[in-house]
């Protein structure tokens, strides 16, 4: 096998060359002329073929102004070296690109082998847009026109026909190849006779049948539906048939309602796939974007996507996706096997794939969508994203050389356009219990937590990718400052940090196998307890947790605050052999690693290799990064090391190239095989030395309630809050229930409180919670209350808690 492609491993080398480079149509630099786009203008499918052309090519703006001019002339050198390189040959359209499998089947190799006529068909989608876009220099070149033709009727008669039988990965051949060939037959149709564009058609109907969208299962749901409705729609555009048209429109329909289980958008801004992934970044990003597409394609045809479902689409923009989107990049724990993508060993342009560059495709696929919805969110979605925009000081969407050259149009639209407003960051706290994320945000500041449980896998491992993501749901914590942080796992993270110890996870040291668990999201913890409440802008979250391939459990809560996350974590157990760690943070320094770290006012060394075991320290703090406390003092083992790694360490298409990264990293060490393991710190982001220091010393500042294998909670006087993870029913502090429940108070300056419970197991047929304090009425419940009485305590008592799906429910009461 030559080159190993993944699921959608095209996508990211086709970023800087084949669908992502469009280009322009209109008055300021018009696309090469479709003589259908007169002859046949009242021809619907011809007007069809014109929208598609335009949602490929781009509009609006000037191939000679930049970026556009200097995007233009690399789309036509790489069309120019492609075309060079094009050798037709048994097997083979590129000599680097071998699609002949000697022995088909669905393994390894076969997905390898799959993925290169997919990515043969992607280049030429390449050459045919070069051709179409002005500015390329290969604009209208005869001879790169023939070279498309021939390199269409090559593929055609060797490998993707009406009487083949597919190998390797279906993605390839029901959605991949089938995309960029279409695409072609759109660019290239006036070139094409009709006996040709037939037999394509042929091809396509032979690997995508209507039957692929009879049942919306398996691999047919999801951000796959939206591809495969894709394909089914532009064959009637391409094949004049308005049946596969109506045919495509109607199968989206079943992706369009909220879903209680498996692949999806569910109420809470859950999105998953591969029935226990959470997808939001990837695939999530896929179907994004096809359905902005789609919905662009058939507005105002006799085709036109009616179905009011569409509009929970629309809805989720703000309820699905921007709460994972922080200064344009979209955050890595809802981006699954992607993280392992950074850089191929097949992209000679060495273009790296990170959480900003998902991102960016995102905020154009907002600003795509936003053209069919209503005024007032699209002018909406455009403040968004201009604010992402401008504040991406890490890596400007305008100069992403990932973003293909329809949504850096779209973005530059967006930044031109002076009657539009950037929109800040909101802050609050977001809970999504379907699919075990949390994000919080502060003035400042941004984080988001990531869980498993029995529903949500521990990671994705699948076509060689992600393979050491073992501990990513373990209770990993990414954070990012406004104005720093903003690289922290964009730059070489994935492939350098010790897997073992990424931040906020407690985990075993057994060695674990790559891939282990299994494929797809197969391994799910045997737990229900994931979750927790909130009331908009605190939270008390919880995860009991068992280690993936170990006999680890514990339980961990985070509180986040205004200006802190409180960590706790107890009952940490093990009988692995072997060490067992909770990494309290591991910073990615970068390639020199300068930030200065000290100790209870004490600088530490700044060289590499260093560690210390920092024995009852009371604070530390990491410069230009933030703040951390341990209450009451702690044992804690602190390190700098340089460590590296190769994207093909973790993902098995990754460069060979070796990087090195410095990190700081602070971890308790349980020991061997502990039984009874525990810790508390506060996480500060962005906070100074001096602010820190303070917060130390501020004792009475935090109140530890409980850290036991039965409950968690705090108290913060200051604030009226109050917070407990109930593992067990029991007595903690002023609060008292029947059964685990997640607790969480915040009383306030106008003599109010509210009172946020949920039943994280899902499980509860009644709950009764008492709150030791004063309350004179209860002015607000949900159904779920059946009862409260008020007076010198306040006790509630909830009927059956299981169908809420683990959501917050809010009760406001006056206090006495």
């Amino acid at each position: 096998m030559t080159t190993r492609w993944s699921r959608r491993g095209f996508l990211a080398a086709s970023g800087g060359t084949a669908l992502a480079l469009g280009g322009t149509v209109g008055a300021a630099g018009a696309a090469v002329p479709s003589a259908t786009d007169t002859t046949e203008a009242a021809d619907e499918f011809a007007t069809l073929r014109a929208t598609w052309r335009t949602l490929l090519l781009g509009e609006g703006f000037s191939p000679t102004a930049e970026p556009f001019k200097s995007r233009l002339s690399e789309l036509g050198a790489t069309a120019a070296q492609l075309r060079s390189s094009m050798v037709p040959a048994t097997g083979s359209l590129w000599p680097d690109l071998v699609y002949a499998d000697p022995e088909p089947d669905t393994d390894q190799e076969s997905y390898g082998y799959s993925g290169n006529l997919n990515a043969s068909y992607t280049r030429l989608s390449t050459l045919a847009q070069a051709y179409c876009q002005q500015g390329t220099g290969l604009t209208g070149d005869t001879g790169l026109r023939d070279a498309v033709l021939t390199g269409l009727d090559h593929l055609y008669s060797e490998a993707y026909n009406e009487n083949r039988t597919r190998y390797g990965n279906w993605y390839s051949w029901q959605i991949g190849a089938p995309q960029a060939l279409l695409d072609v037959c759109v660019l290239m149709y006036d070139q094409l006779p009709a006996a040709r564009i037939a037999a394509y058609l042929r091809a396509v109907d032979h690997f995508v049948p209507d039957s692929a969208v009879a049942t919306y299962t398996g691999t047919s749901t999801g951000a796959n539906r939206v591809d495969l409705c894709r394909v089914l729609a532009l064959r009637g555009v391409v094949g004049a048939e308005a049946a596969k048209i109506a045919l495509a429109r109607d199968a989206l329909s079943p992706v369009f309602p909220y879903v209680t289980s498996g692949d999806g958008l569910y109420k809470d801004g859950s999105f998953v796939q591969h029935t226990s992934v959470p997808y939001t970044g990837s695939y999530g990003s896929v179907m994004l974007g096809g359905l902005g597409m789609l919905f662009s394609l058939l507005a105002g045809s006799t085709w036109e996507v009616t179905d009011p479902g569409r509009q929970i689409v629309f809805d989720a923009v703000e309820n699905a996706w921007a709460p994972f989107l922080h200064n344009g990049l979209v955050m890595d724990g809802v981006s699954g096997r992607a993280i392992s993508r950074g850089l191929s060993a097949s992209d000679a342009k060495r273009i790296q794939q990170d959480d900003h560059v998902r991102g960016h495709a995102i905020l154009a696929s907002i600003v795509l969508l936003g053209q069919g919805a209503d005024s007032t969110r699209n002018a909406r979605w455009r403040g968004l994203v201009k604010g992402w925009m401008q504040r991406d000081y890490y890596s400007p969407p305008l100069d992403d050389p990932a973003l293909g050259l329809t949504g850096l149009a779209r973005l530059k639209g967006v930044a031109d356009d002076t009657s539009v407003s950037a929109i800040a960051e909101p802050t609050g706290h977001r809970l999504f219990t379907d699919m075990a994320r949390a994000t919080h945000r502060r003035p400042g500041w941004t984080a988001s937590i990531s869980m498993a449980d029995r529903r949500i896998t521990h990671y994705e491992t699948g076509n060689g990718e992600n393979l050491r993501g073992w501990h990513t749901g373990s209770g990993m914590l990414y954070w990012w400052g406004d104005t720093f942080g903003n690289g922290q796992y964009s730059d070489a993270f994935w492939p350098t940090v010790d897997p073992y110890r990424l931040p906020g996870v407690t985990a075993s040291r057994k060695v674990l196998a790559d891939a282990a668990g299994g494929d797809w999201g197969a391994s799910r913890p045997d737990v229900n307890w994931v979750g927790g409440a909130t009331d908009g802008q605190r939270a008390a979250v919880g995860q009991y947790l068992k280690g993936l391939g170990s006999t680890l459990m514990a339980k961990k809560s985070w509180f986040c605050l205004d200006d802190a996350i409180v960590c706790l974590g107890a009952g940490i157990k093990c009988t692995d052999g072997t060490a067992v760690e909770s990494t309290v943070d591991n910073r990615n320094l970068g390639p020199t690693g300068g930030a200065p770290f000290q100790a209870d006012g004490v600088t530490k060394p700044s060289g590499y290799p260093w560690s210390e075991t920092l024995t009852g320290v009371r604070w530390a703090h990491l410069g230009g990064h933030g703040g951390y406390v341990f209450p009451g003092g702690a044992t804690v083992k602190a390190l700098r090391e340089g460590r590296d790694g190769r994207w093909s360490d973790i993902n098995k298409g990754g460069s060979t190239t070796v990087l090195n990264r410095k990190y700081l990293t602070m971890y308790v060490d349980h020991g061997t095989n502990p039984t009874g393991g525990s810790y508390a710190h506060l996480l500060m982001p962005g906070a100074t030395a001096a602010q820190t220091q303070a917060r130390a010393a501020a004792v009475n500042w935090l109140t530890l309630l409980a850290n036991s294998d039965d409950q968690q909670g705090v108290g913060v006087p200051s604030l009226g809050f109050t917070g407990v993870n109930f593992w067990f029913g029991g007595t903690v502090g002023p609060l008292t229930a029947s059964a685990p429940c997640s607790v969480m108070i915040s009383e306030r300056s106008d003599g109010t409180a509210v009172v946020c419970v949920s039943d994280p197991m899902r499980a509860q047929t009644g709950l009764t919670l008492t709150w030791n304090r004063a309350v004179s009425a209860v002015t607000s419940k949900p159904s779920t209350v059946t009862s409260a009485t008020t007076g010198s305590a306040l006790r509630l008592t909830f009927g059956d808690l299981g169908a809420t799906a683990g959501v917050t429910q809010r009760i406001t009461v006056k206090l006495a």
